[in-house]
Order: structure tokens, then sequence, then C-alpha cells
């Protein structure tokens, strides 16, 4: 067992975003662009950029969508710095009068932004999650700690120093994009990605940590795994992770992980 490692069960509890130092309230938009992702879709995008900041202007407006409940809306997808809405065309245009759907769209995007300085997030919640960072589980942490000449424990203890954000489920069904990684440990994604990763192997690309759900092909670097099961199709819920958690990873021995893998609560 490494020095970091303790008792630790899966645990969901509410989490206030402000202690942590995420913003909670948005006073002024970011500098954004409108446009059309085919016929039947609009995406507001606020840059290619990985912000705290940013995201949480688009959780704000997903939100507040989500509570408008607009008639036509069929999905409202946020990202790290974009939202997305697919809609019914035929539904919007009713809607329209003479101009088209899109433009209602547009003009409906636009009047949601002007919405933002009276909105706020509601707080996060935290899911503690355990992991092992055992080698049998972690094939590429020790390749990476000599890179970054350090020991295993310290690499580990960086990595579950703080809690990360997600910032958008995507990739696989349930799959959390999380950040932001401290960058004594970012790591680039494999020149050549594997043909297969475990479930619930724990990867880092870039400053982004993550979670596989499923076996799939992957080029994460993959630096422990966690017996959690993340994605049930039969739940309401099936993603355990939504847009806006905060995710905090706690260090398990893998005597702790085949227990808690071989006896899931």
């Amino acid at each position: 067992m490494h020095g970091n490692e303790k008792n630790v069960e899966p645990k969901i509890a509410a989490f206030s975003s402000a202690n942590l130092g995420l913003t909670c309230s948005v006073e002024k938009p970011f500098p954004y662009r409108i446009y059309p992702i085919g016929d039947q879709a609009i995406t507001l995008d606020f840059g290619n950029l990985i912000k705290d900041e940013i995201n949480a202007q688009v959780m704000a407006l997903f939100y507040w969508l989500k509570e408008e409940n607009l008639h036509g809306i069929k999905d409202i997808i946020p990202a790290y710095s974009t939202i997305s809405l697919v809609y019914d065309a035929a539904l919007i245009r009713k809607r329209a009068g003479n101009g088209s759907a899109y433009a209602y769209m547009e003009d409906y995007l636009t009047q949601a932004l002007q919405q933002l300085e009276y909105l706020s997030l509601p707080s996060s919640r935290e899911l503690r999650i355990p992991v092992c960072y055992h080698q049998s589980l972690a094939p590429d942490l020790v390749e990476l700690c000599q890179e970054k000449q350090m020991d295993l424990d310290e690499f580990v203890a960086i990595h579950t120093a703080i809690p990360y954000r997600v910032y958008m489920i995507g990739f696989l069904p349930g799959f959390a994009y999380m950040g932001s990684l401290d960058k004594r440990i970012v790591a680039p994604r494999k020149q050549t990605p594997r043909t297969h990763v475990a479930a619930g192997s724990v990867g880092i690309a870039g400053v982004q940590t993550g979670i596989y759900p499923f076996a799939s092909p992957g080029g994460w670097q993959l630096i422990g795994q966690t017996p959690m099961t993340l994605f049930n199709a039969n739940d309401d819920q099936p993603s355990l992770f939504q847009p806006g958690d905060l995710v905090q990873f706690e260090a398990i021995s893998i005597d702790q992980f085949y227990q808690l893998k071989n006896n899931p609560s």
C-alpha cells in the first residue's frame, strides 16, 4: 500500500463549487460565435479553450435552457466551451413565422446569453472515486514517473490532491473529460493507441484525466484503475458522471481494489 492510501468507499456528496474556487455566478459572457450543425442543430461556441470560467458559462446556460424547456428542443449538449442544441426543425419553424428555424434558434440563444449575468450555478456534486495505482493496473505509470523524475507515491499524491471538474461526457457513453491536471503530471496521448483498454482504467491526456467506462481501444496514458461501475444502461441516469461534477480520486491498495470489484455495493 502506498503512503497515501486509505480505506475508502465510493461516495457522492453535495459540494460547493465556490469553496473550490470555481465560478458559480456569471457576469459577462466571453466572445462567442453561433453556427449551424446540419439543418437541425445549432452550436454556441466560446472558443477552443479549457477554462473553468468559460465552462461555468456553458453550464449556467445548460441549466437555464433545461429549465426553459422550449418545445421543439430535443437535446442540449454541453462541452468544454460549447453548448449545442438539437431541435425539431418542423416544430421550431411553426414558432418562427416568416423566418427560418435556424434564425429562430440563433435569436433564442442570443437572448439566452443576455440572461448570463442573472444566472448562477447550483452546487456541484463531489464524487469520491477509489483508484488503485498498482503497476498491474497502471501500464504507463512507471514510465511516466521515470520521464518526470518522480517516484510513484509522488505522482499518485499529485493526481489525488485536487478535485477535477467534469467538463463534458463523450467518446464513449459515460466517459467524463475532467481537468485540469497539475502541470507536473501532464502527459500527451500515446503515439500508438492500445487496441484494448480495460473498463475502469484511469488515464491522462494533456491536461485532462478520465476513466474508461467500458473496455475499448484508447490512446490515453493509463495510470490506474477504479473498481466502480461507471455506466449502467438500466438506470434512469445511466452515467455516474455528469457535466459540472467534481471528482476526487482516492488511492486504494490492490487488495481493496479486488474486494470492491468482487463485492460491489
